[in-house]
């Protein structure tokens, strides 16, 4: 289904999501690199990401050429990367420890540091990596969405919201009483391509309001790719109270 925010895939359920959510990641790689010499990717955190990034472990592993392969992330939690919550370690122990790539590829954020002095890093990183010629763009970015419609860590409320010159932003979460590090709406909005998977009945609301409601309303409508293109790749119970 096309919509004035992108193709809407309904699949049966977060399982297929998952699966979708790798074979796109492939073929991104396998076109980018096709052309160009590396392929960046910002990882999501999330169960269903989790899953995607497990069968690229595995089942899509020989399928990429990881060595040629920079991975970012959306959005961190200002913890240690050893931590339970980082979005750094379930990246690692579902996908980076079992693909051949290089620990100059892996660019984490360092969610140890203090919030404001961790995104300018991220920054500055996100620059000397990506920006050698023209503003830094990501060649895919996955996305994932919560039951409140934020995504990476665009809360509603928040003052991450606001930003619309800096690539990275830190933001005070008041709800969960926590500090994150996130890529900014126009930094996810200058990727290549954007893919978001969101699965669960708990998010049918948010997401008829994100893909069918007024602009404005939930923090996932700040991701309009200005040059790219964009999919959400939703499960049955998600897409529920759609109109198709």
């Amino acid at each position: 289904m096309k919509t004035a925010r992108g193709n809407v895939e309904v699949l049966a359920d977060p399982q297929e999501i998952a699966r979708v959510g790798a074979e796109r990641f492939v073929a991104a790689a396998q076109r980018t690199l096709a052309d160009h010499q590396r392929f960046s990717v910002a990882l999501a955190g999330g169960s269903t990401p989790k899953a995607t990034y497990q069968l690229l472990a595995t089942t899509y592993r020989d399928r990429v050429e990881w060595p040629r392969v920079d991975i970012f992330f959306g959005d961190e939690r200002c913890v240690p990367p050893e931590h339970k919550d980082s979005n750094y370690r379930m990246a690692r122990e579902a996908l980076l420890d079992h693909v051949p790539l290089g620990p100059d590829r892996v660019h984490r954020i360092a969610g140890e540091k203090p919030p404001a002095e961790a995104a300018l890093a991220y920054q500055q990183i996100l620059t000397r990596v990506l920006g050698s010629s023209g503003a830094p763009r990501l060649d895919l970015v996955l996305l994932g969405m919560g039951p409140d419609g934020h995504t990476a860590s665009l809360f509603p409320g928040t003052t991450a919201l606001n930003e619309k010159h800096d690539l990275v932003t830190a933001t005070y979460v008041e709800k969960l009483d926590t500090w994150r590090v996130t890529l900014s709406a126009p930094m996810l909005c200058a990727a290549a391509e954007v893919v978001v998977m969101a699965g669960g009945a708990e998010k049918a609301d948010n997401l008829k309001v994100a893909l069918q409601g007024a602009d404005g309303t939930v923090p996932i409508q700040l991701v309009k790719p200005t040059s790219g293109q964009m999919t959400w790749l939703v499960d049955r119970a998600a897409a529920a109270k759609l109109t198709l």
